[in-house]
């Protein structure tokens, strides 16, 4: 293991002491690509499978998971107490939390698990004090909830950004915009559809190289980096959206927390005092982009205590559906629905229909 470090620290220290011009970026490239493989080597060391970690992940339920990830002691675990209602053992010291306690919490009709996960230092993404199990949990769920201290938040705010970034998770970013293919001949193809200012013909191929990928097209629909082209190679990066939770706002003065609510993907609160949890809770219902789908059985009122929550990317009646039973989609006939995404009230639709949210949807089957 410490070899990996080594190279990686030597690295690191390589690219501190290169000169940034358009001479060195190729080799620059080059050593980021060297980097990620390095990186990647250390989520998924080579030979067999890791151990299951003491139990460390939680099985999945509910629609929606969402992980609250900051450095120890900074009010996470009080956090899950005052909003689920779970007990996470609370204290003065720090690592008080030593493994993931769950919690759930039911937020318009949907079921959300919340996930406490202990504290992680710096040098997490290379091992430090579990930091790879937390990071590796935190992959899995649909929003991070960053919590900070409000007395110093952008260090710790860099500090752990730079944690999760070097396990391959990006935050609040869509991926990048770049078409990438391998092909078995006709060398590298690149196009680029605007002027590049970082990536050319020889940066390209010298990261590609490094892969082993001698035969590719690649298209750059938009000024890309390097970073962006090798999130592509490597394909094993997690976009999840992020709020940033300044906690113990009790502590500054109001016209301090006037200046805080102007920084985006932040909410203000307090654990303790349980201030401010309802823009909390109004701000992950915007970011999970959870859609509400209403049943209805023929001859009786719609169920609106309990909706089929559906992700916004996938709506069609073919995904709700589904989520019922597998079998529905094989008898279906027609679905008749209510709502904002049809025109007429009812209206019949077929399999590809895209529901809005707050629909309520019949269905009929073969008979």
């Amino acid at each position: 293991m410490s070899t990996i470090l080594d190279k990686i620290a030597a690295i690191e220290a390589e690219m501190a002491r290169t000169q940034k011009n358009k001479a060195t970026a190729g080799h620059l490239g080059l050593l980021k690509a060297r980097l990620a493989k390095l990186r990647r080597e250390l989520i998924t060391p080579k030979g067999g499978g890791g151990g299951t970690g003491e139990g460390f992940d939680v099985a999945k339920t509910g629609d929606a998971r969402v992980g609250f990830v900051g450095f120890p002691s900074v009010g996470k675990s009080t956090l899950l107490s005052n909003l689920a209602g779970v007990y996470s053992e609370v204290a003065a010291y720090e690592f008080t939390t030593l493994t993931t306690v769950p919690g759930c919490i039911k937020y318009k009709g949907a079921k959300i698990q919340l996930l406490d996960l202990p504290g992680i230092i710096e040098g997490a993404k290379d091992g430090k004090g579990r930091g790879r199990q937390v990071i590796a949990v935190a992959r899995t769920c649909s929003l991070i909830f960053l919590v900070l201290d409000v007395l110093k938040p952008l260090v710790h705010k860099k500090l752990i950004e730079h944690e999760l970034e070097g396990f391959g998770l990006r935050l609040n970013k869509q991926p990048p915009n770049i078409y990438f293919k391998k092909k078995d001949k006709g060398g590298i193809n690149l196009n680029c559809m605007v002027t590049q200012s970082e990536l050319d013909s020889d940066t390209v191929k010298s990261i590609l190289s490094e892969y082993k990928i001698h035969n590719a097209d690649v298209t750059l629909k938009y000024d890309a980096t390097s970073d962006d082209l090798i999130d592509v190679i490597e394909g094993n990066r997690i976009y999840v959206p992020c709020i940033y939770l300044l906690n113990k706002i009790d502590q500054i003065s109001i016209e301090e927390l006037d200046v805080i609510y102007k920084i985006p993907h932040c909410v203000p609160i307090s654990a303790h005092h349980r201030w401010n949890f309802d823009d909390l809770l109004e701000k992950m219902w915007e970011y999970l982009k959870l859609v509400r789908i209403y049943t209805k059985p023929k001859g009786q009122l719609p169920d609106y205590n309990s909706p089929i929550v559906l992700h916004s990317e996938h709506t069609s009646v073919e995904d709700f559906c589904n989520k019922l039973h597998r079998s529905i989609a094989k008898e279906f006939k027609y679905a008749l629905v209510w709502g904002s995404s049809v025109k007429h009230q009812p209206q019949k639709v077929g399999l590809d229909h895209i529901l809005a949210d707050e629909d309520v949807v019949q269905i009929v089957k073969k008979v």
